[in-house]
């Protein structure tokens, strides 16, 4: 079975960075997309971002655009989600899952596998 193990989370200020790792194991990256996702309190999990086997990114989500990044690293079979510009906005417990199917999609429904998630806490 899949594995994937986040990391990286913690407690920063509005305006810094971090970078969340999502370490996947008993599988190759090279055939899986993989997504982030984020639950805030009281809120539905949503999709912040996705990349395909081809490391082609196919979306960001317009409250993450142009401050969150992801890569994958096949030799550490590692996804990252650097997070720049942090805002309170994006607190929540972050997660990566995997694709049920060769595409991406910002739907939780249509991922399988997930890690257990990180929490990310951006506060003065």
């Amino acid at each position: 079975q899949v594995q994937l193990v986040e990391s990286g989370g913690g407690l920063v200020q509005p305006g810094g960075s971090l970078r969340l790792s999502c370490a996947v194991s008993r599988i190759t990256l090279d055939y899986l997309y993989i997504g982030w996702f984020r639950q805030a309190p009281g809120k539905e999990r949503e999709g912040l971002s996705c990349i395909s086997t081809s490391d082609v990114t196919t979306y960001y989500a317009d409250s993450v655009k142009g401050r969150f990044t992801i890569s994958r690293d096949r030799a550490k079979n590692t996804v990252y989600l650097q997070m720049n510009s942090l805002k309170p906005d994006d607190t929540g417990v972050y997660y990566c899952a995997t694709s049920t199917y060769y595409y991406c999609s910002p739907y939780p429904k249509d991922y399988s596998y997930w890690g257990q998630g990180t929490q990310v806490t951006v506060s003065s």
